[in-house]
């Protein structure tokens, strides 16, 4: 017969390991009734987990660009010399509703290649 003790181990494992899916966060921050096209150039970029992002000048705005985890661009063709600050991409997405310059990215165009990150 099982007792409180032999499944008190089991299920605070299960607690600790749920907590960084937890604090990760959702997509439904990020309006997708209403997509952004945007044109700028790199400013700063960053190839890293859980998802990596461009710094993108444009007109009148700099906005942060979430892209798609390092291993998905890759496999999608987007390698990180591809975002070199200085080159001028496009990036489709949505913003998010609660950071104005923040905005989670659904494709990047550099250049003639069009990249699907989602």
């Amino acid at each position: 017969m099982l007792n409180i003790k032999t499944l008190a181990i089991p299920l605070a494992l299960a607690a600790a390991l749920s907590l960084p899916v937890s604090a990760h966060h959702g997509w439904s921050e990020y309006d997708s009734s209403k997509e952004l096209k945007l044109t700028g150039t790199i400013a700063e970029s960053g190839y890293e987990h859980p998802h990596g992002h461009i710094r993108l000048v444009t007109p009148g705005k700099t906005w942060i660009a979430v892209l798609a985890p390092p291993s998905r661009m890759t496999a999608r063709g987007l390698p990180p010399a591809d975002l070199k600050t200085g080159s001028t991409v496009t990036v489709v997405g949505y913003a998010n509703r609660s950071k104005p310059e923040e905005m989670r990215a659904e494709r990047i165009i550099v250049g003639d290649k069009t990249v699907e990150l989602r």
